[in-house]
């Protein structure tokens, strides 16, 4: 079942709900499974976005490594909308 935070931002709180998370579930980071910590936004809110950008097609988790490595980059954001579209096929 999903039981936000108080603390969470409403963005994080779509991903949980839409993915059934609750906040003692281990969270994996999309690209390589590994504990992820942050939500990136595929097309960054910082390029230009609004908070129309937070919808879960758009909302990514990552470990931090990734999110630094991949996040905010131009040439990897197809790469991980595939990756992101295949998670919401095989919900």
């Amino acid at each position: 079942s999903y039981y936000p935070t108080d603390k969470m931002k409403s963005y994080t709180k779509k991903y949980f709900k839409h993915f059934g998370l609750d906040v003692s579930d281990f969270l994996s980071c999309e690209v390589c499974g590994a504990k992820a910590s942050e939500i990136h936004h595929i097309d960054s809110r910082k390029m230009g976005g609004t908070k129309g950008k937070d919808v879960i097609e758009n909302l990514m988790l990552l470990c931090r490594k990734h999110h630094e490595e991949y996040g905010d980059r131009k040439q990897y954001r197809e790469w991980l909308q595939n990756i992101h579209n295949q998670k919401l096929i095989n919900k």
